[in-house]
């Protein structure tokens, strides 16, 4: 598991890569091409990203067959990224990435908005202290 200051620092390599991603594309595009986009541009940085990965929903001590989500980036095995291409974010997607963070128990979520005229105005950074058993 990374630190808190590994976490940091790798937050804010990705939140780097999403501006780039966003200063060549710009808005307007489909969430998936944002995701293949910033995959790609953290393997050009040596970083590994796990595009949909399947995430099993554990209710009450048992899978759920076929009712896990997909993540949109999971990075470094370590940080949850969640794109979206919406006008604004809303409570819902925030609630969203925390519930994610809770299931895979995962300290760091970012939630990234490509639907934006500047990236820094859609990007929310989200902690999650699970509880260790």
């Amino acid at each position: 598991m990374k630190t808190k200051s590994e976490l940091n620092e790798l937050s804010g390599i990705i939140i780097d890569a999403a501006i780039e991603v966003h200063r060549e594309l710009g808005p307007g595009l489909l969430e998936r091409v944002y995701e293949a986009s910033l995959a790609k541009e953290l393997r050009l940085r040596g970083i590994s990203s796990v595009r949909q990965l399947p995430q099993p929903v554990i209710y009450k001590g048992e899978e759920l067959e076929d009712e896990g989500y997909k993540i949109d980036l999971l990075v470094e095995d370590s940080i949850i990224v969640e794109l979206k291409t919406v006008s604004e974010l809303l409570p819902i997607h925030h609630a969203q990435l925390l519930t994610y963070l809770r299931l895979s128990e995962k300290k760091l979520g970012l939630l990234i908005n490509f639907h934006v005229p500047l990236l820094k105005n859609g990007i929310k950074r989200l902690v999650h202290d699970f509880p260790s058993e």
